[in-house]
């Protein structure tokens, strides 16, 4: 990973866009995609595409799903305290005690969440775990009308955004899902085209996923791909509590995840995994015994079916303020990813 490609991670883990206000987050995709691809478009939904090359015998969708899990703002009460409903799926113990920023039209408003402090709490208020309707916002504001001089319904709250360094070139912070993922579509395109390859690959940050994978829907149907593959975190399951037997034993910083079962062609699968060992790019296998939870969804059942595959990036702790990367991962993911679609020939067949 170089200095423009970190810089670009960088950019995509401090931008906010949780579901239905990605506007920001794509910007900084444009912005980046535009130094190298032949074309870069949004549709309506607000999918940003990014193509590279111009063969129609051959198209690779790639899509990671640029939104993050966050709040919009239902109702202002008389003592200025913001009430808001989940954007996705939250762990609301992960809420309480952390700093918030509400996105309005003039910027960020700096928000915290937390509850009365333990000292007021009784014994039965300390074993109950909250539901999102019991849970505010503190903007400092002094009352309502305080409050609505900058804050409006409906403007969405996320998690204060930024990731940390960590030991061994781990990150963590918020949004790594799926911002990593809409990092190794975008770098996996790119290398691609600097390797002179032939297909085109459409690379796609995707919105919406987390409320239903509705921009990978309307995307790919645009798009019309021959392979389509959804990047997304998974988890990775070498800590405490996380039982391998289960999900099987995935780790961070020993390379991308390539499924194999429900939602994954078969001979795509072959072929990621071949082409992998053939350039010692590291890799990790798991199954995938039912329909992914992820953008390959509803991939896999646009139009009349493209190969479909799934790619996962191990990831610590999802859905929390403190998920965990290793950036090794991302990078072996591109890496991937490019020599897949360098490799596709205009004949090559994915009848399983």
């Amino acid at each position: 990973m170089n200095s423009a490609e970190e810089a670009f991670l960088d950019q995509l883990l401090n931008t906010p866009g949780t579901s239905g206000y990605e506007e920001m987050i794509q910007e900084v995709v444009r912005e980046y995609a535009e130094t190298f691809a032949d074309d870069v478009s949004t549709d309506w939904h607000g999918n940003v595409t990014v193509r590279c090359g111009t063969n129609e015998s051959r198209r690779v969708m790639l899509a990671g799903h640029c939104d993050q899990i966050g709040l919009v703002v239902k109702h202002i009460d008389d003592k200025g305290f913001l009430r808001a409903g989940p954007v996705g799926g939250w762990d609301v113990q992960t809420l309480i005690g952390q700093a918030m920023d509400v996105w309005t039209n003039s910027g960020g408003v700096p928000g915290v969440i937390a509850r009365k402090a333990i000292h007021l709490l009784s014994q039965d208020e300390r074993k109950q775990v909250p539901e999102v309707k019991d849970l505010w916002v503190d903007i400092g504001a002094n009352d309502k009308a305080d409050a609505e001089e900058v804050v409006s319904i409906g403007d969405p709250v996320t998690l204060r955004l930024g990731p940390r360094k960590m030991r061994n070139g781990f990150l963590s912070g918020p949004a790594m899902d799926d911002r990593v993922g809409v990092w190794v579509a975008i770098q996996a395109a790119r290398r691609a085209k600097e390797q002179g390859c032939e297909a085109s690959v459409f690379a796609v940050s995707t919105v919406q996923e987390e409320i239903g994978l509705r921009g990978a829907r309307t995307s790919a149907y645009r798009i019309d791909p021959h392979v389509a593959i959804a990047i997304d975190v998974t988890h990775a399951t070498d800590t405490p509590t996380v039982d391998p037997n289960e999900l099987g034993d995935i780790r961070l910083g020993a390379g991308p995840v390539v499924f194999r079962g429900a939602n994954v062609n078969s001979v795509l699968f072959e072929r990621l995994t071949s082409g992998a060992s053939e350039q010692d790019i590291p890799y990790q296998v798991a199954a995938l015994n039912r329909p992914a939870s992820n953008d390959a969804n509803a991939l896999q059942l646009t139009r009349g079916g493209p190969a479909t595959g799934v790619i996962g990036i191990p990831n610590r702790y999802m859905h929390s303020p403190v998920e965990m990367i290793s950036p090794a991962d991302l990078d072996a993911a591109a890496n991937l990813l490019a020599e897949f679609c360098t490799s596709l020939e205009s004949d090559s067949d994915f009848t399983p």
